[in-house]
């Protein structure tokens, strides 16, 4: 079913212009907010928010449950008394790419010892708060802690690669371990509590100025996850606990050799006798922490693509039957609704068509790649309907501007003119205002789009190494004009927000 007409921004809070060399979850997240709030916009789409894995892509963490910990604000843990002030006063200023290389090392020793203050220190409300969490997350909490930090201890080699017992979770090795390492765990354990009150007051603060979380959800996990070392019967590995296959897309327009993703597959006929419970306690956590969820890679439910890991390619692979229908209905039964839309994007079969209005989830559409030939014009505001989320372009495209100076072809360039004229604000405003007065229930448009920034400011290029995820706003250029002007438009396009039920006030430990 469509989901209220609405409108919002897309940006990863790590793109904020937070001190630390990174975007957090501290005062620039409460002042994107404001914004929000001024501009008229009811959503904030966020990039999944896991711990931080290979390349350093969202989509690459290292568990389906844990949050990322650089996302921690350190002044609000300053704030609370987690640590002294004069201990962040050095912090890097609050502009530039972000340099992961920099902040792993000068953020997260900060953010340990904070954790570790708290334990030591913590009584009352806070102890009754952690807790709590600890007892809610019991699931995954104590695995998570466990792996990332016999990760750290192991210099991030792949659990694989540890020794056997540990590799094979021998029940004596890990309880020697988590006596060895009980402080360390703590403090793990601690920064996963600091997330999840961090982004909850942030969530709380969104609902109080009718603004909806809009999260992401990777199909596929990686190898080097917790999730697969804590459920290896899960995933399709042989006896040494390798992938037998593993993910990707065949050969298509875009690559002679189609995308070998890597990530292993899962054995769909365990998880169903299992009720699915994995991916049940995965999308109740998701919707727990959003309102809306994007399902990345929706057509792998249907039909994925299934590449024997032998294959340095993806060329030599197979379809195989996903869970289809039957995965939804457990997960529609154990949360009452199925807040999701699906990415559907490029080509997509009959059948997961059928699926998605089968079980009346909205699908995308992505305004950038109405332009090329007649096929793409499946894309463009006509052939839409409500059950539709449209972006004028995401974080794997260039952007407008980007694409338009140097990644357009003139005959895309020319019909872009024809269908929307010449704005006198920029190609950007053209695409923007296509979008928002579309039909599609949902319009969403990524932040550097509404700026007019070049190539410069692109998020990601998929399947290029380095580089990628490093994307900062700058200070200052989030304006009072530019929310006016923005407001108008939810206005006139019937997109303003919708009131949120507000949590009862609450006093988060961090």
């Amino acid at each position: 079913m469509p989901f209220p007409r609405a409108t919002g921004i897309l940006l990863h809070p790590t793109s904020l212009p937070a001190r630390g060399g990174i975007g957090d979850f501290g005062p620039s997240a409460y002042q994107f907010v404001d914004f929000l709030a001024a501009a008229r916009q009811g959503l904030w789409q966020v990039l999944p928010l896991g711990p931080l894995g290979y390349g350093n892509s969202p989509y690459s963490a290292t568990s389906a449950f844990a949050g990322n910990p650089l996302l921690i604000s350190l002044e609000r843990l300053a704030d609370r008394g987690w640590i002294e002030p004069s201990l962040i006063a050095n912090l890097p200023p609050a502009d530039g790419p972000v340099q992961y290389d920099a902040v792993f090392p000068s953020k997260m020793p900060m953010l340990a010892q904070a954790a570790r203050n708290f334990s030591k220190s913590m009584q009352g409300n806070a102890r009754a708060r952690f807790e709590r969490f600890c007892h809610d997350n019991v699931e995954w909490l104590d695995d998570f802690v466990l792996f990332d930090a016999l990760r750290a201890h192991h210099k991030l080699a792949n659990w694989n690669e540890w020794s056997h017992d540990l590799a094979h979770r021998e029940p004596a090795a890990l309880a020697k371990v988590r006596s060895e390492m009980a402080d360390d765990l703590m403090m793990r354990r601690v920064l996963q509590f600091a997330f999840s009150e961090q982004w909850r007051a942030l969530r709380h603060y969104c609902a109080k100025k009718s603004i909806r979380i809009v999260g992401d959800i990777a199909i596929f996990v990686n190898y080097d996850s917790a999730d697969v070392w804590r459920h290896p019967a899960l995933f399709r590995l042989d006896a040494s606990r390798l992938p037998e296959v593993v993910s990707g897309v065949p050969p298509d327009f875009f690559s002679e050799t189609g995308q070998r993703w890597g990530n292993p597959l899962y054995r769909w006929d365990v998880m169903k006798q299992q009720g699915y419970a994995w991916w049940v306690a995965r999308l109740r956590a998701a919707t727990q922490g959003c309102d809306y969820i994007r399902l990345d890679h929706f057509r792998g439910f249907a039909q994925f693509w299934e590449i024997a890991a032998s294959e340095p390619t993806a060329i030599n692979g197979q379809w195989v039957d996903g869970p289809k229908e039957d995965l939804f209905a457990k997960v529609r039964e154990a949360l009452g609704g199925l807040p999701f839309f699906a990415e559907d994007l490029g080509y997509i079969t009959p059948d997961v068509h059928a699926l998605r209005h089968h079980l009346e989830i909205p699908g995308m559409a992505v305004l950038q790649f109405g332009f090329g030939d007649t096929g793409a014009h499946m894309y463009l505001p006509q052939q839409l309907t409500p059950d539709t989320v449209i972006y004028t372009g995401t974080h794997d495209n260039d952007t407008l501007v980007g694409w338009w100076t140097s990644g357009a072809t003139p005959q895309e360039r020319r019909s872009a003119e024809a269908y929307f004229g010449c704005a006198h604000d920029g190609i950007h405003w053209s695409f923007v205002r296509g979008a928002q007065s579309s039909v599609a229930s949902l319009s969403v448009v990524p932040l550097q789009d509404v700026l007019g920034l070049g190539s410069e400011a692109r998020m990601n290029t998929p399947s290029k190494n380095g580089g990628n995820w490093r994307w900062r706003l700058r200070p200052g250029a989030l304006t009072q004009s530019l929310a006016e002007k923005m407001a108008l438009l939810a206005e006139v396009t019937d997109r303003l927000p919708q009131p949120l039920p507000v949590p009862p006030e609450e006093e988060f430990a961090a």
